[in-house]
């Protein structure tokens, strides 16, 4: 059963978060989606699950009430999972045909996968940076690393700015492409998890200034990135 409530109180994208985290951890609850725009949480749980349970999980800060709005009539207006995720193909789009254009005269298929990842890393850490204060928040609901270590999450899109100067320039690449096998690995560690245990929230590989759920795409990209890495490590011996 799915059931629209609307929560009072969320300022930020950082509330939203935590709500839609403290509501997925609930064991009846089988995912439940908050959006900071409408202040509604759309929820489907297992079993019915009494108003004041959802308000005894959530802080003092947030108040909860079911909404007026018919349910069905919103489950079948939400968007596609493929409309959701057009901003992430159009990026990879314009990435790829970017590092091709830099690569054709002459075909350097070495110069192609650095530039890619160079571009990826400055690319994908702008749109983090938009939102410094609420990425972390969102990164941390499926990084290891960064639930492990708070203030990797803060340092994380400048780790990736870096990254990608080191691509660009070919400054120390065979160091950059080991810092792409470790943290993005731990990374789709987490997203795989996330899959695997069928939760819904947000991936945050763009930040949280575009909504993007996390989805086999979010495994895919990264495990380009990955094997990019593995291929130029290689080729290199």
């Amino acid at each position: 059963m799915i059931h629209t409530y609307n929560v009072a109180g969320m300022t930020c994208n950082g509330c939203r978060t935590s709500v839609e985290e403290k509501l997925n951890a609930m064991p009846l609850v089988k995912k439940a989606a908050v959006t900071l725009e409408n202040s509604e949480a759309v929820i489907e749980m297992h079993s019915h699950i009494p108003l004041e349970n959802f308000q005894n999980v959530l802080s003092n800060k947030y108040t909860i009430v079911k909404s007026e709005a018919n349910n069905a009539g919103i489950v079948a207006t939400e968007q596609s999972e493929l409309k959701q995720l057009f901003p992430l193909f159009l990026i990879f789009g314009y990435i790829s045909v970017a590092a091709l254009l830099l690569n054709t005269s002459p075909w350097n298929v070495t110069g192609f996968m650095l530039d890619f990842m160079g571009l990826f890393y400055v690319v994908f850490s702008f749109f983090k940076l938009l939102d410094l204060k609420g990425f972390p928040e969102s990164f941390k609901m499926y990084d290891p690393l960064a639930k492990a270590i708070p203030s990797y999450g803060w340092i994380y899109p400048f780790i990736e700015v870096v990254l990608g100067i080191m691509f660009l320039m070919r400054i120390e690449v065979m160091l950059a492409l080991v810092a792409t096998l470790v943290i993005l690995g731990i990374t789709t560690i987490g997203v795989v998890k996330t899959l695997l245990d069928k939760k819904s929230i947000q991936c945050a590989c763009l930040g949280t200034a575009l909504k993007l759920p996390m989805t086999k795409a979010t495994f895919i990209e990264n495990s380009i990135m990955i094997i990019m890495a593995i291929t130029m490590l290689v080729m290199s011996w």
